[in-house]
């Protein structure tokens, strides 16, 4: 297995690309069991708008490291990101490159720190992260990457990222399975977290690039409410209200504290992470913002009120609604 182990930069673009089509291949079914943080059946959808847009990015990209490469393609997931799952995704992606930084290649230590930032930055995105979803599930694969000896000890051959990939797998594989019994929500419905699946396939997706070997066929075998014959739960929830609001802002650290403040008043499932960690002339950052709310207007009131936003989307909390009625501004 070693000799097919492969760990640079066009690694990244070659998992982008497979998660791109695994994501297309399962967001009917990702969708029918999307019932949290709201049954708007869209999370496969969302998973694979946002990482469409990192392996779009990935195509205009000149041969550089591994550090750069992810950097890219986080930045394009984030200024692209749709709802809360590919939010989530792009806040964990833009995180994972950093610790990568100047890498040439991928290792065990490399990969295990990566997934430690990434869900440490993407619980600290969220104004009331919650276990039981994709944050879990990205929780436990870090800890299963650390859990590696050879990522322990700064072992950086092959073999030891190849042994750190799949204990990450696995255990998102085990935390996904939890996810049932830690969200009453998905109890009653007898599910597993959307999210957190689309997030399973994603990591399966990076194992199989490195180690040179097919997707799991198995991955996702015994997973409540996944069967292809299983109902569409979200169809079958009641009729949510409100509209999800995305954009781009750019502000000082303290302007978005205050602006997290007041959506956090206005509505739920407020997400704001720093789109990069570099600042302009007047020390603001380009953040990515995230909210439910009754209305629009609520929320276009309060941001506009602290800064220009830009990339603006506004869609309905609601199963029913079709994938056309997305609104841009």
């Amino acid at each position: 297995m070693q000799s097919k182990i492969a760990a640079t930069a066009p690694v990244v673009r070659r998992w982008l690309a497979m998660a791109e089509q695994t994501l297309a291949n399962h967001s009917d079914r990702l969708n029918a069991i999307n019932i949290y943080p709201v049954a708007d059946a869209d999370t496969g959808t969302n998973l694979y708008h946002t990482i469409r847009a990192a392996a779009q990015a990935m195509a205009e990209l000149e041969p550089s490291d591994v550090g750069v490469t992810m950097a890219v393609a986080g930045r394009a997931a984030m200024e692209q990101a749709r709802g809360n799952s590919g939010t989530l995704l792009a806040v964990s992606l833009v995180a994972m490159a950093e610790p990568l930084a100047g890498a040439q290649r991928l290792s065990g230590p490399l990969l295990s720190a990566a997934l430690q930032r990434a869900q440490l930055r993407a619980w600290s995105a969220l104004s009331e992260p919650m276990p039981g979803t994709m944050l879990s599930v990205l929780e436990a694969a870090a800890i299963g990457a650390s859990s590696v000896e050879g990522a322990q000890h700064g072992d950086e051959s092959n073999l030891a990222l190849a042994e750190t990939i799949d204990q990450a797998v696995r255990s998102a594989r085990e935390a996904v399975v939890l996810t049932e019994s830690q969200l009453d929500v998905l109890s009653n419905a007898h599910v597993v977290d959307a999210g957190g699946v689309g997030l399973l396939l994603i990591l399966d997706c990076l194992r199989s690039v490195i180690v040179g070997e097919p997707l799991q066929e198995d991955l996702l075998d015994g997973l409540s409410g996944y069967k292809v014959q299983d109902p569409n739960i979200a169809l079958s929830m009641p009729e949510q209200e409100g509209v999800e609001v995305m954009c781009t802002i750019s502000l000082t650290p303290l302007a978005a504290a205050g602006l997290r403040m007041k959506l956090d008043d206005l509505g739920e499932s407020v997400i704001m992470s720093a789109v990069s960690e570099e600042a302009d002339e007047t020390g603001a950052y380009p953040w990515r913002l995230h909210v439910h709310v009754p209305s629009a207007a609520v929320a276009l009131d309060a941001i506009q009120a602290v800064g220009d936003p830009s990339n603006v989307s506004i869609s309905a909390l609601s199963a029913h609604v079709t994938e056309d009625a997305h609104g841009f501004l």
